[in-house]
């Protein structure tokens, strides 16, 4: 619960004297004056970790996630939202509304977080699971948190990183009756702050940031033998099933054709059978971490249920970047469920879980950085349950819609940190079934991976080659480049790239150096066949 006394000292930490006091004032009068008229909706905001578009059954994948479906087909899906291609940025950006290096990257020094915002409104705020950036949530306009501070950990045993409300907290061997698993521990968490914050009158913010799916793919027994067999067709087959699906639910649209296999993955009809079995096996793991993610949403949207709290809770749920290429596999003599194990899979199975788009996360191709959005709130969502929208949006478009849920104010400086203006756009003319007034451009940059959107044209380059150019109306799975059909479009949104890369995000030195006048090779796959088991 949030007793004022107990809310006098968890207010953040810079806050103090004075301030803190006026905040605690603003936190009795105006949160409760909006209480008790109803006006203003509970705000869940979850994101999972490495989760690809396709993964979800809803978007096209056979894992089985019931509970994302469900919320789905009451509420609302974006076809064209999109993240940053990387964990770290992705966080910046939903909690600031700002591009990644504008608000100060990790630091976040020029950029304010929607806690930070909504708690002077009078929302209580909270956190669980995965930080990945500078300080504590605590630091941050978070009154309570629990989670870990690392970027990845082990779902068994934790790691040294892990708090609750600002001071270390050691991972047990069981928590609430079952062995420690952090995909249960966050929605345990998540669980025990809806529980106390429903018992105040005004309303709350909950950030629930999963660490499943980002490797080390680890799952308890059971859970991964629920998948076994269900990946031994490969990932050309179940690609083209998963594009199928995405098609005959209307999700996509037949025009846009599946990007091809490339290069750097091999068929899976020439793998050896002790690798299609390797393979099968960790995909087999992948699933069943997705399968428990949604396992644990539902158990978090069950209890905002049992509390009364649903119907006027908006839900929103995302992912950080596109499926991981990375190969980063150790141990492969272990099974996945001991805390010792470290599998990863690599670009062939990411390759999949981007249907239908092409590459992975880091790279600013639409595989990097689209992301499922699903929205659920009964009481204020507008269009037809089940609904998809097609209109582009961008998770720096967070901030400015909690602002206008919670009727609250965007500042311009916190502390000693001087805040940029706001980049992101409010979705609450989408959630009303309206058109709201787009993006005129959307800027996409991680290490040298790069992307502008204007309308229906992007550029984009991967690890400094040449620009390649598409129409997205016609040619969303980027297989078409019109770069050389369009040089003057090319050079001014070349431009305008760097434009915002110097003048918003204040990029320097190699950051802005040019493209090259050719697509660099890619070569993400590593062939693991030789792989000793040690």
């Amino acid at each position: 619960m949030f007793p004022l006394k107990a809310l006098a000292m968890r207010v953040n930490r810079p806050l103090v004297g004075v301030t803190a006091v006026i905040l605690l004032a603003l936190f009795v009068d105006v949160g409760s004056s909006k209480a008790e008229s109803g006006a203003r909706p509970n705000i869940v905001l979850i994101m999972a970790d490495d989760l690809g578009f396709s993964d979800l059954g809803c978007y096209g994948g056979e894992i089985e996630t019931p509970n994302l479906d469900a919320l789905a087909s009451a509420g609302l899906r974006f076809t064209q939202f999109y993240n940053t291609a990387k964990c770290h940025s992705s966080r910046v950006s939903l909690l600031t509304g700002l591009y990644c290096d504008q608000a100060g990257s990790e630091s976040l020094n020029r950029g304010a977080t929607i806690a930070e915002t909504l708690q002077p409104a009078g929302y209580q705020t909270a956190m669980v699971g995965k930080w990945h950036l500078s300080k504590q949530p605590t630091d941050f306009g978070f009154q309570t948190y629990w989670g870990h501070l690392s970027g990845a950990t082990n779902y068994f045993t934790g790691d040294q990183t892990f708090r609750k409300n600002g001071e270390p907290w050691q991972v047990p061997a069981e928590l609430n009756g079952r062995p420690f698993y952090t995909t249960h521990a966050v929605a345990d968490f998540a669980i025990e702050s809806i529980d106390a914050m429903v018992q105040e009158e005004s309303p709350f913010f909950l950030y629930c940031a999963f660490n499943a799916p980002h490797y080390p793919l680890q799952a308890p027994e059971e859970a991964v033998r629920k998948y076994k067999g269900r990946f031994d067709a490969g990932w050309d087959v179940l690609r083209e099933r998963r594009h199928r699906r995405q098609l005959d639910s209307g999700l996509l649209p037949e025009k846009w054709s599946l990007s091809p296999r490339p290069d750097h993955i091999p068929a899976w009809d020439r793998l050896s059978k002790k690798e299609q079995a390797w393979e099968a096996e960790r995909m087999e793991v992948y699933a069943a971490m997705v399968d428990l993610l949604d396992q644990n949403v539902g158990r978090i949207v069950d209890r905002l249920r049992q509390q009364n709290a649903l119907d006027n809770t908006i839900v929103l749920f995302c992912s950080d970047n596109g499926a991981c290429p990375f190969e980063r596999t150790k141990r492969r003599d272990l099974r996945p469920w001991d805390p010792d194990s470290y599998w990863t899979y690599d670009a062939a199975w990411a390759h999949l879980g981007n249907t239908p788009f092409r590459l992975y996360k880091q790279n600013q191709h639409e595989g990097g950085i689209s992301s499922p959005l699903i929205v659920h709130w009964p009481a204020g969502l507008k269009t037809a349950p089940g609904t998809l929208t097609r209109q582009p949006a961008h998770l720096v478009d967070f901030m400015a819609t909690c602002l206008d849920l919670a009727d609250a104010s965007y500042p311009q400086k916190i502390a000693e940190r001087k805040i940029d203006p706001l980049q992101g756009k409010t979705l609450l003319p989408i959630f009303a079934g309206q058109n709201r007034q787009p993006h005129e451009s959307l800027y996409f940059h991680f290490g040298t991976d790069r992307a502008l959107r204007q309308g229906d044209w992007k550029l984009v380059s991967a690890k400094l080659g040449k620009w390649e150019l598409y129409n997205l109306q016609d040619d969303r799975t980027e297989t078409n480049d019109l770069a050389d059909q369009h040089p003057q479009r090319v050079e001014e949104m070349a431009a305008e790239w760097f434009r915002i890369a110097k003048k918003t995000e204040r990029l320097k030195g190699k950051q802005l150096r040019p493209v090259k006048n050719s697509r660099v090779p890619l070569k993400f796959r590593k062939d693991t066949a030789s792989q000793l088991l040690k």
